[in-house]
């Protein structure tokens, strides 16, 4: 599991970086299929973008980009959408059908 945080166009402080691999490690322990999370923060005049690329476990790789006034709100909405993305992927591949046979499911007759 590798969690990389690059800047575009800025610097990134080491607060910024803290609060990236934060949100990111807390993404990774819970989908532990994630094998690697990058954080790409990027400025452009007075649009704050953060962009999050997972690469999980049979070749699924999920992005989410964001703009905000604020980098942090940025990270946060972008983590948030590859999350959602994430419980959407690994939800389909989940078998969700029973082994209930049909006799099983009739109604039992009373009496």
């Amino acid at each position: 599991m590798t969690i990389e945080v690059t800047g575009r166009h800025v610097d990134v402080s080491n607060s910024m970086r803290d609060y990236a691999e934060k949100r990111l490690t807390k993404l990774v322990s819970e989908f532990p299929r994630v094998d690697k999370a990058h954080a790409i923060l990027d400025i452009q005049k007075f649009n704050h973008m953060a962009e999050v690329v997972a690469h999980a476990a049979g070749h699924i790789q999920l992005e989410g980009k964001t703009t905000s006034a604020n980098m942090y709100a940025s990270i946060d909405e972008a983590v948030d959408k590859v999350e959602a993305q994430l419980r959407k992927t690994l939800e389909k591949r989940h078998d969700h059908k029973g082994n209930a046979k049909l006799r099983d499911l009739e109604p039992k007759p009373e009496g």
